[in-house]
């Protein structure tokens, strides 16, 4: 289905979408995704948005798609909010939908925020990541930087960590100044070490940029390590910035165009 005349897209009416994030033991994590869920309802006032969690919290998506059956919806459109097509978006999301088989709903699988290296078509949303990320540091730097580094949770999948290369590529472009990406976890360098690596190029005053949707355990792990190892600022996670909910309308608009070409 095409965008309308905002240029924003279009989505199915009466097509409920449910967003499923990770979820975390975090008490911080839970609020700022339904934050974002309300982000995205205003910004397509036709759409009930929901949300769902594959851990930690409530509901699960298997058990939010089972109430999209019972109140007599005939399909619904899932949005993974994952930045990386790794395991959780790759295994769990589709394991919690085939859990929801059988109930006589349609489901739709839009891809994951984070953009596919090679994929000309996700240059929008390459552009609607830097811009948030861009929002975020806006909101915290007092003077200019000359070096930032990239945080994000990590993984083993090295194809998903050069997504995050990716964004940090078109993040340090945006900015002008180099961008190095750092992980919490999984195989790639640390943001210590990203902070380090800056810092041996030359750079002086460094900043935290989050690749991260919600604050939580990882958010405050990247954060503690990036200043230990000499980043002066870091911003907060993207959340509900407008950009993200504009990112997510328009994943969930590639399931309604794909059943729409059907």
């Amino acid at each position: 289905m095409p965008p309308d005349r905002s240029g924003r897209p279009r989505r199915a009416a009466g097509r409920p979408l449910v967003l499923v994030a990770h979820g975390s033991r975090d008490p911080r994590a839970a609020p700022s995704t339904r934050a974002l869920a309300r982000a995205v309802g205003a910004a397509c006032p036709d759409a009930r948005v929901e949300t769902a969690f594959l851990d930690f919290e409530g509901p699960g998506l298997a058990a939010a798609l089972t109430r999209e059956a019972a109140r007599g919806q005939r399909a619904a459109t899932v949005v993974p909010l994952l930045l990386t097509a790794a395991y959780h978006g790759r295994v769990d999301v589709p394991g919690e939908i085939e859990k929801a088989g059988g109930l006589g709903l349609s489901i739709g699988l839009a891809p994951v925020l984070g953009p596919v290296a090679g994929a000309r078509a996700d240059a929008v949303a390459l552009d609607l990541l830097v811009r948030a990320l861009r929002r975020r540091l806006d909101e915290v730097l007092d003077s200019p930087v000359d070096g930032v580094v990239l945080a994000a949770a990590g993984t083993r999948q090295v194809s998903a960590l050069g997504t995050v290369d990716l964004v940090a590529d078109a993040l340090g472009a945006a900015l002008g100044v180099p961008c190095l990406a750092g992980y919490a976890s999984g195989a790639g360098r640390g943001t210590g070490a990203a902070v380090a690596a800056l810092r041996q190029r030359g750079a002086h005053r460094i900043a935290l940029s989050a690749y991260f949707l919600a604050p939580g355990l990882l958010y405050d792990r990247v954060v503690a390590d990036a200043r230990a190892a000499g980043a002066q600022v870091a911003a907060a996670p993207m959340g509900d910035a407008p950009e993200i909910a504009e990112l997510v309308l328009r994943r969930a608009d590639t399931v309604t165009r794909a059943d729409t070409a059907a």
